[in-house]
Parts: structure tokens; sequence; C-alpha cells
């Protein structure tokens, strides 16, 4: 076990590109607090897919040894004077999340200010850990497409982490919802208010028995080929058709692709932006977040094969 050393981080790197098998602890010094900048204690990280495939090198080869994770939850123990972030000011001992960083999964971090918010009260920090990056793509979704009051939307993966924040999203904002899951994970879409339906063969008719008019929008959390072929069959303007993983498929098709691959719309600017809104709603009791494992930092290894795996069962977390 290595030492707490109070000028030391302990921070999870990959030592090279590839599986988790690359990935290990060092001890590194604690980064300089610049102007704008702010110190967190980190009580928890989550590992999200896109850490998974940065290990694996998809967006690109990093210089080993690089640091992994994009948010965080803790509290913070230095600022620098005058920092503020979309919140507001920013002190020692507040309870803060932070997305989007770099290098998130450690004892510590320094991040820029304007990355920080409050910590929703109802949210452990675990739970917290986990908010911002599936929420705010959550609501990429929704703006890319157009969803509001009146909408039937088909929720492919609704009971995946993107999925029941777009679940949650679509209560909010006064649409119908139906959700395609297993089985045994229905009742976590019936939770949020949507109809769940079985994936597999058969999908469109199942959904056509739902709504015979048809859905107004499909948000396509999953990438398979079904989801893709089954929403343009159900839903006439591809405009209101999007999809965070089926990005070769989706680009034959002709419809929104979000995210990080290739020739997706990051949507940086509104993602970044929905912070606040999400937030709130969390602060409100009106926005939850599941968290399937707990893992220390030891356990990193174990935490990116389980979400590599595509059914942690909610979110993958670290503590330090």
């Amino acid at each position: 076990m290595l030492g707490q050393n109070a000028a030391m981080a302990r921070v999870l790197v990959a030592l090279a590109i590839g599986g988790p098998e690359q990935l290990d602890i060092v001890e590194q010094e604690a980064t300089a607090l610049g102007p704008g900048r702010v110190r967190i204690a980190v009580r928890a990280a989550a590992v999200n897919p896109a850490d998974v495939k940065r290990l694996a090198g998809e967006f690109g080869r990093s210089d080993p040894p690089f640091r992994l994770g994009s948010e965080a939850s803790g509290v913070v123990v230095g600022a620098a004077p005058g920092s503020e972030g979309p919140a507001g000011p920013i002190n020692a001992g507040d309870e803060v999340v932070a997305f989007r960083v770099s290098g998130a999964m450690a004892s510590e971090i320094v991040v820029p200010a304007t990355a920080v918010l409050p910590k929703p009260a109802p949210l452990s920090f675990e739970e917290a850990a986990g908010l911002l990056l599936t929420g705010a793509t959550a609501f990429h979704l929704l703006e890319a497409t157009g969803v509001g009051t009146g909408d039937r939307v088909l929720v492919h993966g609704a009971s995946g982490s993107v999925g029941a924040a777009v679940l949650q999203l679509l209560r909010e904002r006064g649409a119908a919802a139906v959700g395609t899951a297993s089985e045994r994970s229905a009742e976590a879409v019936s939770r949020y208010g949507a109809t769940p339906v079985a994936y597999g063969p058969g999908l469109a008719d199942r959904v056509r028995a739902v709504w015979p008019q048809g859905p107004t929008a499909a948000l396509d959390c999953v990438g398979t080929d079904e989801a893709l072929d089954v929403s343009v069959e159900l839903v006439a303007d591809r405009g209101r058709i999007a999809t965070i993983a089926g990005f070769a498929h989706g680009a034959e098709l002709g419809v929104k692709l979000l995210g990080g691959g290739p020739g997706a719309d990051p949507g940086t600017e509104l993602r970044d932006a929905a912070r606040l809104e999400l937030v709130r709603l969390a602060e409100a009791g009106r926005l939850t977040v599941t968290v399937g494992r707990v893992l220390p930092l030891e356990h990193a290894r174990e935490a990116f094969e389980l979400v590599a795996s595509g059914h942690p069962g909610g979110k993958v977390v670290l503590v330090p």
C-alpha cells in the first residue's frame, strides 16, 4: 500500500494503451493551485464507457502514463482567490461535483473552477460522481431531437445509466416513453413512468401495440442495428432519431450522431450548459443516479472490466 504523503496524490494511470491490465496506481506530486483553479479531495470518481475506450486507444493515442476519469465528487480543500464556478463562488469545505475534468480517478485533483458545481444534497458522494456525464448525454439527446411535451419517445437501452437519465428528463418535459430492456430490467424502466418492452425480434410490433400511431422520436443508447433499424421503421423524421453509440450504421441511415464517435456532434457547449439544470433537478429530488458497484481505487481493473461488460447494473464508482 502506498503511503499517504500530504504533498502527494494517489493517481490511477494507464501504463500503455490496452486493457485493464495496463492500469496502476502511482504517487504524484500535488498539482500547484494556480489562478482560477480548485483543489478537491476526491470522495468518488465514476468509470464510464469513454474511459474504457480511451484506455483502448479508440480516441487516439495518449502518451503513457496517462490519467483517466472525467467526473468526480468530493470536498474542496483549496481554491484560488476569487474562484467561481457555474453556480457561484467556490470555497474550502464545499461539497462539490466536477465535470468535465481530466484525471478524476485520484485521491486529489486540481481542476478549473468552471468545472465545479455544488453537490446535490440528496445524493451520496458515490451517486453524485455519476450524475453529470450521463445526465449531460441524456440532455443532449433530448435537445438534438427537439423532444417536448406530448412527444412519444422510444428509448433503446432504457435501463442503462444514460437511458435512466433520459427517462427522468422525459418525465420532466411531459413526454411519454417506451423503453427497451431485458425482462429482468423491466422494473427499472417502469420506475420512471415509462412502458418497458423487450428488445429482440418483433420489437417494432411490440412498440406499435403500445402506440398504434407510433413514436414521434427515438433515442438510441445501445448502438445495435436492431435499435436503429426499428427507429427508422417507426419514426418518419430521421432528424428526430439520435444515437450515442451506433455511429457506423447511424451514418448509413442518416440519423443524428451524438457524442465522441466518428462524425458525431460532441455538443460540448450544450452539455456544459446542462450541468446547472441537472444539479438543480437532483437537488429537488427529481433526478436520481443508480450505482451498480462501488470499488476502491485499487480495484480499478475490476471496475473497468465491469463497465466494458456492458451490464454493470448502474454506475461503477471508484473511491480513493
